[in-house]
């Protein structure tokens, strides 16, 4: 069974001191992602394939039109 209680919640290390930001957290083979700012808010959950495809989008640039 997947779990559907995101863990290990993180935070850019780009993002350095500001809480201006998102943090992602694993979701089974998905991910979670939420405000840093209204964590209380919820989070939207992605599924393992959305969420690869996300990460080669940004790594590659492919999400620039």
């Amino acid at each position: 069974m997947t779990s559907r209680t995101p863990t290990g919640w993180r935070k850019s290390s780009r993002s350095g001191q500001q809480t201006n930001c998102v943090e992602v957290g694993r979701l089974g083979p998905g991910a979670a992602v939420r405000d840093t700012k209204d964590r209380a808010a919820g989070y939207v959950a992605v599924d393992g394939d959305r969420w690869n495809e996300f990460l080669l989008a940004v790594k590659t640039g492919r999400f620039l039109r």
